[in-house]
């Protein structure tokens, strides 16, 4: 997936509505959506869109833009990473999400992983704070306000105890997400069949 530079004088709205199109997500993110895939390897198993997770990915996806992290699937485990390390309030989807993320990419891009959440330790996150205004603030007043890329002031043993315990959160949230993931896996799988039948559908219809 091919980065995108946002240009810091871009406000925050204009820069998120290039995000969307880039990521092709629909004109609000898919926010509206009642269900969203989660990726089982190349199975896409449908959860509901709830409100607490809508309450989080807005701001999740406003760290994309601020962060520089893409969304491939690397780019979701650091920007989980970098989440953690920068807090998440009171958003307990944010938490849960992160928490798996950081497991996951501690297995499949360690140092990449490592390097997102002492990142985060260095900064604060948005979340919490009033999302509109958030909205007409500039790429670049925020990546300031946030302290994206400061220099490290917290020691190196309090980073490594709070990696430690985030990891070990991360593989509790993991496996309880597997075990559900697994459970609601025959759904993907008939998902995945109703998608591939209506695009052929649409393929024959337009070929006719």
């Amino acid at each position: 997936m091919a980065l995108v530079h946002y240009d810091e004088g871009l406000t925050m709205r204009s820069a998120r509505a290039i995000y969307f199109d880039v990521n092709r997500f629909g004109a609000d993110g898919g926010y509206g959506d009642a269900w969203v895939d989660f990726k089982l390897g190349p199975l896409p198993v449908p959860f509901p869109n709830t409100r607490a997770r809508v309450r989080a990915v807005r701001y999740h996806d406003l760290h994309h833009v601020l962060t520089g992290y893409d969304t491939s699937t690397i780019g979701e485990f650091e920007i989980s990473a970098w989440e953690l390390g920068a807090g998440c309030k009171d958003f307990a989807a944010a938490w849960q999400l992160n928490l798996g993320g950081l497991f996951a990419g501690l297995l499949s891009a360690p140092r990449r992983t490592v390097r997102a959440f002492l990142r985060g330790r260095r900064s604060e996150s948005l979340y919490g704070r009033p999302f509109e205004a958030l909205l007409g603030s500039t790429v670049g007043e925020l990546r300031r306000e946030m302290r994206v890329d400061s220099p490290s002031s917290s020691p190196a043993a309090i980073n490594a105890l709070w990696l430690a315990l985030a990891s070990l959160a991360g593989l509790a949230v993991a496996v309880m997400g597997l075990a559900v993931a697994l459970v609601v896996a025959p759904i993907g799988i008939v998902n995945l069949a109703l998608r591939r039948q209506r695009a052929r559908r649409a393929q024959r219809a337009a070929a006719a």
